[in-house]
């Protein structure tokens, strides 16, 4: 598990997700979660100097857990499915979460964060209480949300889904903020959507023979 956070928060910064410390990794462990550590470098960090902490705050280590850790705590509480989380504050996320505005049905592949668009969360200060409840809230029944004049947030099942969620919510931003340059999008209807997500059911390899 430790390996997978690690290499989660490498690759996040690799694909320009994470600049320096601006952003945090976790994974559910059976006990809370493995984080990674406050101020930490997805360039210097090791496995070794992620931090363990329950859902509650108590450290399992001598680690000092990201300043976020009780947002990702949030997630998990009302995201069952998830076993990882990032948290980033990639360029065209944070552009469209400045702007307090959600990602809307501009493209179908919207969906595939669980609704007819991807919220944005009010802004409260970093690292709080009422951040972690506000995020909670704009995530429930999804898997990302935006946070306003911060960034954004996304969980998945594995270390790899929860990397291809954060490339794809920042794909999605960024085309979004340049069709907004060019003029104003069309959005697709609720049933349009709805078509799309029964689209998916089938869409990728099949199992079996």
């Amino acid at each position: 598990m430790r390996d997978e956070v690690s290499w989660l928060y490498k690759e996040a910064a690799a694909r320009g997700l994470i600049v320096g410390s601006s952003g945090n990794v976790s994974a559910r462990t059976p006990d809370g979660m493995v984080i990674t550590p406050s101020g930490g470098d997805p360039e210097t960090v090791t496995a070794a100097e992620l931090a363990a902490v329950t859902l509650d705050g108590v450290a399992l280590n001598a680690a000092t857990p990201s300043s976020e850790w009780a947002m990702h705590a949030a997630v998990y509480r009302v995201c069952p499915e998830a076993a990882f989380v990032v948290h980033t504050h990639a360029d065209a996320c944070t552009a469209l979460a400045c702007l307090n505005q959600a990602l809307p049905a501009f493209h179908y592949m919207v969906v595939q964060f669980g609704g007819v668009d991807v919220r944005c969360a009010p802004y409260v200060t970093f690292g709080t209480p009422a951040l972690a409840e506000h995020a909670a809230e704009a995530i429930r029944g999804r898997s990302a949300c935006l946070l306003a004049n911060h960034g954004m947030i996304v969980s998945a099942g594995t270390a790899a889904a929860a990397l291809s969620r954060a490339v794809l919510l920042e794909t999605l931003c960024r085309q979004y903020l340049l069709a907004l340059s060019a003029g104003k999008p069309r959005l697709l209807t609720a049933q349009e959507m709805l078509d799309a997500q029964e689209r998916f059911k089938t869409y990728g390899p099949r199992s079996g023979t």
